[in-house]
């Protein structure tokens, strides 16, 4: 396949060439009713390119087929079968993934380390998760994604699952053994779903983690706003094998997704395809060389300590990691990751990853350059000269698995959607959540509509609060107060 072309781009170059006159939505009409103050801060070229994708880009019937060429071009690119575009994120994608492995009542295992898009999947579709727990650092008080045997044991309980869903890498940028866990669920005959929404670059440089196509994953989920070029909401998920039904996939995605998908979106998906087949070897060479820098020099700096396959990677562990992910553990420096953060973005005006308890992390991307990683060095240099400032670290309880891996009792579905009161958090131990409590950034749920709430999870919650965490999808973020399933 010819990948220098870029069949979006072109058609909205031959757009603006032909000097179409719109009489269908968008209603600025490239721009030329939006207010000039937005036009001032967002620029012309956003609302010039914001057209239909059909009666616009394409004709009403598609036959020009600009975006099925765009889709091939992309699959060709990365290995994959099928691919689909989808202007609704990830958080869409893998809706529609797992809606094309399971429907309602049945059951799907899932890694309890899922994303809350995924949970948000489960409350829709009404479909029954087994939990599959993740490995437990006892000593870094993080998690790595589950193993490969604990699938086969679910599998061996639960036979009637119609396949399986794994999280890698995770937002610590840990992957999973994707060829050992697919080959688990192929031998029962099941598909795997990878959502891999941090690693859409994995396939274009060797020395990055095992992309999910070549490892076997049948439905494979990326957001390429997060580590490629695309805007944010672009998301792609790519499909190989027989064990999921193509036309499902995309009749699944068409249900879920928009009438109006952004035509700059798929731009961008489309002209990030075309530079990563054509230069992407090249930029990952020197992203991973200059990432390499910058952790050696992060090293250096007195009290943080950067995390590295050492760390991560081993039995026990997570099979693999991406360096780009920058991951720095800053216990030696007396102070919380939440309140470091803070500090850096104030003081530096440098916006951080990751933060928890005790980490602070940094995303690199191919758009990292030598100016980008020198700011940042300064920065986190600057805040090992100011910690005594952001002394001492609020005291906080992480709990263990024993005490965070809280029961399955009630369908998500059935929890969010049944009756529901709000109660104050110390009453509310002993009580099914009707609602997701996510610490965020990264995401994952602590406790999940159904789930049985304990005593040692409200406390995390409620002193993670205190200590600097933002759990944002709670009805009360403080979490003072929880909403809870009325029992019969």
């Amino acid at each position: 396949m010819d990948h220098s072309r870029a069949p979006v781009l072109e058609a909205l170059e031959a757009y603006h060439a032909e000097q179409q006159m719109p009489f269908t939505p968008p209603g600025h009409k490239q721009g030329r009713g939006a207010d000039p103050r937005v036009r001032a801060a967002l620029g012309d070229a956003v609302f010039r390119s914001d057209v239909l994708a059909i009666s616009g880009l394409d004709d009403r019937t598609s036959s020009h087929g600009v975006l099925a060429e765009a889709q091939a071009l992309m699959a060709d690119a990365v290995g994959a079968e099928h691919t689909f575009f989808s202007t609704c994120g990830s958080s869409l994608s893998v809706k529609a993934a797992m809606l094309s492995v399971a429907g309602p009542h049945e059951t799907l295992l899932v890694g309890r380390d899922a994303h809350k898009s995924v949970i948000s999947g489960l409350i829709l579709s009404g479909v029954r998760p087994i939990w599959v727990d993740p490995q437990w650092d006892a000593a870094l008080h993080l998690t790595h994604p589950p193993t490969s045997d604990s699938f086969h044991a679910a599998f061996r309980e639960h036979p009637e699952a119609k396949g399986a869903l794994v999280t890698s890498p995770t937002p610590y940028g840990t992957c999973s053994d994707l060829s050992a866990v697919s080959a688990v669920c192929h031998g029962y005959g099941k598909p795997l779903i990878a959502d891999e929404a941090w690693g859409a670059h994995l396939p274009f440089h060797p020395d990055l983690p095992t992309w999910g196509m070549d490892a076997g994953a049948d439905v494979c989920v990326t957001s390429v706003h997060k580590m490629g070029s695309g805007l944010e909401q672009s998301s792609v998920f790519h499909l190989q094998g027989d064990l999921v039904d193509r036309h499902v996939l995309n009749s699944r995605e068409d249900l879920l997704g928009t009438t109006s998908p952004s035509s700059l979106i798929y731009a961008a998906l489309d002209g990030w395809r075309r530079q990563m087949v054509e230069h992407g070897r090249a930029l990952y060479d020197e992203a991973l060389s200059l990432v390499a820098d910058v952790r050696s020099r992060l090293a250096e700096i007195d009290g943080m300590h950067v995390h590295g396959r050492a760390d991560f990677c081993g039995p026990g562990r997570a099979a693999d990691m991406d360096p780009l992910q920058v991951i720095v553990d800053i216990t030696g420096l007396h102070i919380s990751g939440y309140s470091a953060a803070d500090w850096i973005r104030e003081h530096h005006r440098v916006n951080l990853h990751l933060n928890d308890h005790r980490r602070i992390s940094a995303q690199f991307s191919h758009a990292d350059d030598e100016q980008s990683a020198e700011r940042l060095l300064i920065a986190f240099e600057d805040l090992a000269r100011h910690a005594e400032e952001l002394r001492p670290a609020p005291e906080m309880h992480v709990p263990g698995p024993p005490e965070l891996r809280l029961e399955q009792v009630m369908l998500p579905r059935d929890a969010f959607f049944g009756p529901t009161e709000q109660v104050p958090w110390r009453k509310a131990a002993g009580r099914l959540s009707a609602e997701m409590l996510t610490p965020y950034p990264p995401g994952i749920p602590a406790a999940l509509p159904g789930e049985r709430l304990t005593r040692e999870v409200l406390e995390y919650l409620r002193g993670g609060v205190d200590a600097g965490m933002v759990v944002p999808d709670a009805v009360d973020s403080d979490v003072r107060s929880v909403r809870v399933a009325v029992e019969e």
